[in-house]
């Protein structure tokens, strides 16, 4: 289940980011247009006005008694004239105006020294005319400054806006995440259905729809289980009854060829046996583990599988021993605990030469127990590497007796646990030889693990 949900995530969160993120700066921008237009448009009146009222106030009062004068405002460039009553007579008190004096009554845009001005004109009551002028230019500088200073929070909001939408949108996807990473971490023997408490609705018939393919993928597996125990203990009989009834032959009215022949019959019900009891192994500890398992001194278990093996390892010019025991107690089940060591220096004793050596050590610590098994024998291909746990993969150098089930049993048994195992070629640099280690919790650090159950 690695990469599907993830990319998904990742692509739903982006279109969705995009998304909302287009529009809301779209909106924005749009809006902020809009906001700039009539915040200019605002100005420009709110500065016509203030033409209008100074035009009256101008009106009411005499601009200066010094010929010549003009009021005059710096900043704002506000021109105010006394105009003449008629084109053809000077304004009173001002010889040379600034505006034109043959202007028309009321508001007016005109041209004066290449100039754009916006002028009112008034007329007071004795005749004379007076008029407030502004540059155009001016004017929209001011209008431009105003209705840029209106959309400033605006270009602060849009930012704050799309980081709060990355904030939502990871909020809202966080239980698709979650259901992510749950069915990434399902192996095949733990297929409980996926929680929907806490769901949103929009995912309860996606949560729905994996929980009953998750209950056929039960099933299923449960059904191929039962139907391999069924299997083995259906042939376990014959098989027995065909081993006892060659032992009962008399070898001594067989010629040289009937005893190779029976020699093979009997190495080929062995290696059927070997299969069956196996198969019965894989089927038994791929069962789902029970809630509560006694304590189990792993240190006694593989004493005692050692101490079974050992008469196998010397008959073979195999030298198996200990480096190092520690005492190490852990929640399983002793069979499974056997197997386990079992399986694995079988495989050992049958991979490595004669006049190797098997060394065997247990070291607890930090709550967990490691078990490491290095043998000289000649390892495992490097390309075989990556399928030596499958079921009845053999590899290139298959042993005579091996069924292809003792790595993928061990396997099963440790993860049952909650433990792991790891298989690393020649440590020592010499070319040869493999280590097998295997780190399962102790009982004090995971009180009440699940183990395999017994069947």
């Amino acid at each position: 289940m690695d990469g599907g949900p993830g990319m998904l995530i990742s692509s739903l969160r982006g279109r969705l980011f995009v998304g909302l993120t287009v529009l809301i700066v779209g909106t924005g921008l749009a809006a902020g247009y809009l906001a700039f237009r009539w915040a200019f448009d605002e100005a420009i009146e709110l500065q016509d006005s203030v033409l209008l009222q100074v035009a009256s106030l101008a009106a009411k009062n005499r601009l200066t008694d010094h010929p010549g004068d003009t009021g005059v405002d710096e900043e704002a460039r506000l021109v105010v004239d006394e105009l003449a009553p008629r084109a053809d007579e000077p304004a009173p008190g001002a010889r040379h105006p600034r505006l034109p004096p043959d202007l028309p009554e009321g508001l007016q845009t005109v041209a004066r020294a290449g100039e754009q001005w916006r002028v009112f004109v008034r007329t007071r009551s004795d005749g004379t005319r007076v008029a407030v002028g502004q540059p155009a230019a001016s004017r929209d500088e001011i209008a431009r400054d105003s209705a840029l200073r209106t959309i400033v929070p605006l270009g602060i909001l849009i930012p704050a806006l799309m980081l709060l939408i990355g904030i939502v949108v990871d909020r809202s996807l966080r239980p698709l995440s979650r259901l992510a990473e749950t069915l990434d971490a399902k192996q095949t023997d733990h297929l409980e259905r996926l929680p929907t408490a806490g769901i949103p609705k929009e995912l309860l018939p996606f949560v729905e729809s994996i929980n009953r393919l998750l209950d056929r993928i039960a099933t299923m597996f449960d059904r191929q289980g039962r139907f391999i125990a069924d299997a083995a203990h259906e042939l376990r009989s014959p098989i027995t009854a065909l081993s006892v009834q060659a032992d009962n032959l008399d070898r001594s009215a067989l010629s040289d060829d009937g005893l190779q022949r029976m020699d093979a019959l009997r190495s080929g019900i062995r290696r059927t046996a070997h299969l069956l009891e196996q198969l019965l192994a894989f089927a038994r500890y791929d069962q789902a583990p029970s809630d509560a398992l006694p304590e189990q001194a792993l240190d006694r278990i593989l004493k005692e599988v050692v101490a079974d093996l050992l008469p196998e390892a010397r008959r073979s010019g195999i030298d198996l021993g200990f480096m190092h025991v520690d005492t190490a107690t852990m929640r399983a089940e002793p069979l499974a605990l056997a197997m386990l060591a079992r399986n694995l220096l079988d495989n050992a004793i049958r991979y490595t030469p004669k006049g190797g050596t098997i060394d065997v050590s247990l070291q607890a610590g930090d709550g967990v127990a490691v078990l490491r098994i290095v043998d000289s024998g000649p390892g495992i291909p490097t390309h075989d590497m990556g399928r030596i746990f499958e079921p009845f993969f053999r590899g290139a150098r298959p042993s005579g007796d091996g069924t292809g089930l003792g790595l993928s049993i061990v396997r099963r048994i440790v993860e049952s646990h909650g433990g792991t195992i790891e298989l690393d070629n020649a440590v020592d640099g010499t070319g040869s030889g493999l280590t097998v280690r295997v780190t399962l919790p102790l009982a004090d650090r995971r009180p009440g693990l699940a183990g395999p159950g017994g069947a």
